[in-house]
């Protein structure tokens, strides 16, 4: 007897609960469900940019439009790129649709929208780093990462957003204090100015998503 079978029949004999058998049925069926939900389009996926270079940081100051202060900048790690390819080519396999692509204006955040999406992002003031600016900057850019989030995409694509930690936490709240570097955040526009979010999915998932028969 297949194990997930087992299981059930055991939570059906043990507790009687038909929330549990409920919940098992759901994780034998979720695998495919976030990646079948982002073929249809209408999702906007907001994502932390890939991983850096442990010990590393930005020497300020900074003028984020001039190209001559990316050495001075954070960067992906060799595995930072190769992650975001990976998620990239897992989009692909997964036929996810990308039509508008933004990024933090930061080179980590740049690169990792690149990688993943095949595209030149529009890189924006908006959702880039909100650490260490007055409260009414952070929660200005903080209500403008809403706003994309917010927003349905172009019928039948997804969005997809490239940002940092401080503006996801503070957009979204301190449930995602433990946003990951390359961890997905999947959030459904209704149409009339809200959304919610829909699943979190690690860097490393898009690849077993797209290897899953």
């Amino acid at each position: 007897m297949p194990p997930f079978f087992r299981r059930l029949i055991e939570a059906i004999v043990v507790t009687g609960a038909s929330a549990i058998c409920a919940q098992l049925l759901a994780q034998a069926a979720e695998p495919r469900s976030i990646a079948a939900s982002l073929r249809e389009g209408g999702y906007v996926i907001v994502m932390r940019h890939g991983a850096t270079d442990p010990g590393t940081a930005d020497v300020e100051p900074l003028d984020l439009d001039d190209p001559a202060s990316i050495p001075k900048q954070r960067q992906l790690s060799e595995r930072g790129r190769q992650v975001a390819r990976e998620i990239g080519a897992g989009f692909t396999a997964l036929r996810i649709p990308l039509n508008d692509v933004y990024s933090s204006k930061f080179y980590r955040a740049i690169e990792t929208a690149r990688l993943v999406s095949g595209k030149e992002p529009i890189a924006t003031t908006d959702v880039s780093q909100a650490e260490g600016l007055t409260d009414a900057e952070a929660d200005r850019r903080a209500a403008a990462l809403r706003r994309v989030a917010a927003t349905p995409p172009a019928p039948g694509a997804n969005t997809l957003v490239v940002t940092h930690k401080p503006n996801i936490v503070d957009a979204f709240g301190k449930s995602l204090f433990d946003v990951r570097e390359g961890e997905a955040s999947v959030f459904k526009p209704d149409g009339h100015g809200k959304f919610v979010l829909v699943e979190r999915v690690q860097a490393d998932r898009w690849a077993q998503l797209a290897r899953v028969p």
